[in-house]
């Protein structure tokens, strides 16, 4: 989606758009942070006809570049993409919550441990993109900045259930037989 997005914002060649996701901070939020990642999507969207070679170009001493724009079929297809993504939950199977569901098979001191670390881990992750809306908000429109609010508040609520669950093992009010 995210390269079908940039080439629907203008047409432009692979490493314009890796530099564009980078920029833009778009490596937190899809998985396409390897240069290879972007070649890969490219192919698989000429392939289904979403995008086209608009033109090949060399530039002195420059390897050759090629210029991808959208197909009319790619136009209507990330239309129907972020519709179906903003109205309903994707089936995630994030490995946090995978651990959460097998948590016995660690004594609940080495879980209280681990959980710790956790902790300290997203209090670091909720002060980077706190400063990073902070900065953000001085020269980016709301709409640019929307799924760093949405990580924000993500992280922020992982936080409170991660501290609750500490407490509670540290309190004794969760425990467990280890027998693993």
């Amino acid at each position: 989606m995210a390269v079908l997005s940039l080439v629907c914002e203008a047409p432009m060649h692979a490493y314009r758009m890796q530099q564009l996701i980078k920029e833009r901070h778009k490596d937190d939020v899809v998985n396409v942070a390897q240069r290879n990642s972007v070649y890969q999507t490219i192919e698989r969207l000429l392939r289904d006809g979403l995008i086209a070679v608009r033109e090949t170009a060399r530039e002195e001493n420059r390897p050759e570049r090629t210029v991808y724009e959208p197909t009319d079929a790619g136009r209507e297809t990330l239309r129907q993409w972020m519709r179906a993504m903003l109205s309903a939950p994707a089936k995630e199977f994030p490995e946090f919550p995978a651990a959460l569901a097998f948590l016995p098979v660690l004594p609940p001191e080495e879980a209280l441990a681990a959980l710790r670390e956790r902790v300290a881990v997203l209090e670091a992750g909720l002060a980077a993109v706190r400063t990073e809306l902070a900065e953000g908000a001085t020269f980016l429109a709301r709409l640019f900045l929307v799924e760093t609010e949405y990580r924000r508040d993500v992280i922020d609520a992982e936080l409170a259930f991660v501290r609750g669950l500490v407490d509670d093992l540290s309190q004794g009010t969760l425990t467990w037989d280890y027998r693993v």
